[in-house]
């Protein structure tokens, strides 16, 4: 079958593009000119199709070159669910090395080992981070990106646009229930969440159970987390299987009946007025700015807490803000010596103000950890789950016949495609 681009009409009824109309699509992963994207009466837009050897697309699996960051996009297991849905897969030669996943098991599963060119100017190429300069200098305009490509960061995306590509920011998906199987903020932060207390609990010189023993009783670790997302509640529940005691703070109110269900203590901070409890409800699932009266109160609450507290993990992220200041330097001084204070939000400025990203510092006698990609330290994992999300969102813009499908009318394509045709689509960038 011939390479194609066409659109789905709202009668269900499929047209191919015109010369004409929208410019000749010469091969597979050429990009629709964006007039198509906004002009015309289309649900969605159709590009490549299967080419003379029975390929759908060429999907690239690229190497990450940040810094630090050991996940992978793709793992043999949905290497083998593409290939067997007829698609190519080029994996670049070490891709998931430092995420357990060797050359051979991705050739065991039917993909082709490649180098970083052919893997990044593939029709569609998987990615964990948004691809760096040199990597957008070797990928294709017309071709698509999906991975976490950061949709705050407008220069960012702007370097997608110009680059010619269409790309999905895996972030920008809605919080909905059809969504959760792509939800990687969940599926990374879950893991975030885990690591913060075995981090923690391997800086803190004591226990953390309660043991009884022939030379007397040592006490439990008081461990303080605040913020009860994903990340939040993960951290309570195992800082509870290591035999910790442990106390909670969140912002939504929906939130303390999940700390209790998990055995740990609710720090509330009531609300005074009708604004603060409608703010509180949040957005999405996630936070929003509280008022500075209630932030006041919640202080003098968590202050007291941290004073008492061995170890202290801070989840507290507001999207495309400023992390909000929760434990400030009197709070810290007034912790023991040896106390431990993981802050999961230091990559967008920090939950406390004396943390320093990727660093991990001792002040005032305590040990301050800014770890900043706390996934990437458990990447067979975090890449199992998050190439798991990648495959289902695949599952919504790929079609086997057809290739590429970009339907605007499904919420979640909508909310993901970050960039295409040359501009920017994200609004609230």
């Amino acid at each position: 079958m011939a390479h194609r681009a066409g659109a789905v009409h709202a009668n269900g009824q499929e047209s191919t593009l015109s010369d004409a109309g929208l410019g000749a699509v010469a091969r597979v992963g050429c990009a629709v000119p964006r007039m198509a994207l906004v002009a015309r009466p289309f649900i969605s837009f159709i590009i490549g199709g299967f080419d003379q050897e029975g390929i759908s697309m060429r999907i690239g699996v690229a190497a990450e070159s940040v810094a630090g960051e050991a996940r992978v996009a793709a793992t043999a297991e949905t290497v083998k669910k593409l290939v067997a849905q007829q698609h190519e897969v080029l994996v670049q030669a070490g891709a998931g090395a430092r995420a357990g996943v060797l050359d051979p098991d991705y050739a065991a599963a039917g993909a082709k080992l490649v180098d970083a060119q052919q893997a990044l100017g593939a029709d569609v190429v998987l990615k964990v981070r948004r691809p760096q300069p040199d990597e957008l200098a070797l990928m294709r305009p017309g071709s698509a990106v999906v991975g976490m490509l950061e949709p705050f960061d407008s220069a960012g995306l702007q370097a997608l646009a110009a680059a010619g590509l269409s790309a999905f920011a895996l972030e920008a998906a809605p919080r909905t229930t059809r969504a959760q199987s792509l939800d990687v903020l969940s599926s990374q932060a879950n893991i975030a969440g885990y690591k913060a207390v075995l981090v923690a609990a391997d800086l803190y010189p004591r226990f953390m159970p309660m043991l009884m023993t022939a030379a007397g009783t040592v006490k439990a670790a008081r461990v303080v987390i605040l913020g009860a997302g994903v990340a939040g509640l993960q951290a309570i529940a195992t800082a509870k299987r290591l035999g910790a005691v442990v106390e909670a703070s969140d912002v939504r109110p929906a939130a303390r009946e999940q700390v209790e269900s998990l055995g740990a203590r609710f720090i509330d901070v009531p609300f005074e007025t009708d604004e603060e409890r409608e703010i509180a409800q949040g957005v999405g699932g996630y936070a929003r700015p509280m008022p500075s009266s209630w932030l006041a109160r919640q202080a003098e609450q968590v202050a007291a807490r941290v004073r008492q507290a061995d170890i202290v993990i801070t989840t507290a992220l507001i999207p495309g803000r400023r992390a909000p200041v929760l434990v400030s330097e009197d709070m810290v001084r007034s912790m023991r010596a040896g106390s431990v204070l993981v802050d999961m939000a230091a990559a967008q400025g920090g939950n406390c103000p004396l943390t320093e990203p990727d660093r991990v510092l001792q002040k005032h006698g305590v040990t301050l950890v800014g770890h900043t990609n706390l996934p990437a330290l458990m990447a067979a994992d975090a890449s199992s789950l998050y190439a798991r999300n990648v495959l289902d969102f695949l599952k919504l813009v790929l079609d086997k016949e057809k290739g590429l499908v970009l339907d605007l009318q499904d919420d979640i394509v909508e909310a993901c495609l970050v960039a295409h045709g040359g501009e920017v689509r994200r609004k609230n960038a």
